[in-house]
């Protein structure tokens, strides 16, 4: 099993902890799915498996790895990035080959790319088309981002993000979508507690599902952290960097998510819903890491 180690303060176990993890999600790409031999010795019944699809991935290998997922009892939510998307007939037919193998679910995001490959440029964009509905897909989540989207405010403001959220927002209390927020990763927990404070004040009350990184080398997060643009909490990567004696030991998210499970027990209305895993360290290890952490909260809960 994966070694809890926090870098500082030894992070309680909690029933605090246990139900801020339980029903976690995670993600995989076919490649990575590929190194699992069964899935179902891994996730805990139920867990929710996200596909990430980067620019390149051929469309077939996404759908036969959904394909396997389901088949394993698995409920499947494959990525779909407007901007490596070509029209309406390309949205049409992932779609399609999608609900054939038993997925109803589907993050929807602007993707990494620049330059669009086509007709779309955003998630509002794959949502108006109407056709997820179409196909019987019943819970379509968005992107989120705590820390700012240098693609969609150049400026460092968050004008642009507010304005989507608010018009996603008002999407699902016209539809019948079953929507909430996965955001990129953080490490911090103040600006994720502003955020959906933020959030809240503006009127967008879709779940969050805010997302953690598994543990991994320091150097493996901070090379992710800035490929995704992930910007104050990548400080606190960079300071446990100086510390030579910290720099060979794998960091995992347990401070992180105790401050977030504690902050949510103190107030219920806290919008964090659940919590969201990029295996960054290797899926394998991020999977027996949160098993493990939420299991020896659950276990400290029956004692106390």
């Amino acid at each position: 099993m994966a070694q809890i180690l926090t870098f500082g303060r030894k992070a309680p176990a909690s029933a605090a902890v246990a139900d801020f993890l339980r029903g976690y999600s995670i993600e995989v790409m076919p490649r990575t799915a590929e190194k699992v031999d069964d899935f179902r010795a891994l996730l805990p019944d139920g867990t929710r498996v996200y596909i990430a699809h980067l620019d390149g991935t051929e469309h077939r290998d996404m759908v036969a790895t959904a394909k396997r997922l389901v088949e394993d009892g698995f409920p499947v939510m494959p990525h779909f990035p407007a901007r490596i998307i070509a029209d309406r007939y390309e949205l049409e037919t992932w779609i399609q080959r999608y609900a054939d193998v038993g997925v109803h679910q589907a993050l929807l995001l602007g993707g990494g790319v620049s330059q669009p490959a086509g007709d779309f440029d955003n998630s509002m964009q794959l949502l108006e088309t109407g056709l997820f509905d179409t196909y019987g897909f019943t819970r379509l989540h968005v992107a989120g981002h705590p820390e700012g989207n240098r693609d969609i405010d150049p400026d460092g403001s968050d004008r642009a993000v507010m304005q989507a959220l608010r018009w996603k927002t008002a999407f699902q209390a016209r539809t019948d979508a079953q929507m909430a927020i996965a955001t990129q990763f953080v490490f911090e927990s103040a600006p994720v507690i502003a955020w959906a404070d933020r959030l809240a004040a503006e009127g967008v009350d879709l779940p969050i599902h805010i997302g953690v990184a598994g543990p991994a080398k320091l150097q493996t997060l901070i090379k992710f952290s800035m490929a995704c643009g992930v910007g104050a909490s990548l400080r606190v990567l960079q300071r446990r960097a100086a510390d030579l004696t910290k720099l060979v030991m794998p960091f995992t998210p347990a401070d992180l998510l105790t401050e977030l499970a504690e902050h949510k027990a103190a107030n219920p209305d806290f919008n964090i819903a659940q919590v969201h895993v990029f295996p960054l360290g290797g899926i394998t290890k991020s999977a027996e890491f949160m098993n493990e952490f939420g299991q020896s909260a659950g276990a400290a809960q029956a004692r106390a």
